[in-house]
């Protein structure tokens, strides 16, 4: 179970964005992309193939996953996260909590 998945609110912990929040897009293995952070402008070539059209954008590149920590909105700071087993129902279900309070992570996964 990866400790940081799409959907959480994270805060970025170094790097040029430093002090920033946003939620997290895509996670790319060791990378993660989050919405309005490490903005760049990038020049785009036409390719009417695709219908994309040319001239200067602005995207969100990849972070490192260890330059982000999640955010804890009780103590709103930085957090670890911890895995928990919780026994229910005949299963054991792993669960992500905040290693500061051991409060359970919201799930905002939007599918």
């Amino acid at each position: 179970m990866n400790k940081i998945i799409k959907g959480d609110q994270v805060i970025i912990i170094a790097g040029k964005d430093k002090g920033k929040q946003g939620k997290v897009v895509r996670v790319l293995g060791e990378k993660v992309v989050v919405e309005g952070v490490n903005v760049v402008k990038r020049h785009q070539k036409p390719n009417q193939m695709r219908g994309i059209e040319g001239g200067i954008i602005t995207k969100e590149m990849p972070l490192a996953i260890s330059n982000v920590a999640i955010f804890n909105p009780e103590t709103q700071k930085a957090d670890r996260v911890g895995i928990k087993l919780v026994e229910g129902e005949g299963k054991v279900k792993r669960v992500r909590i905040f290693k500061s309070n051991g409060a359970e992570v919201p799930v905002n996964r939007e599918v």
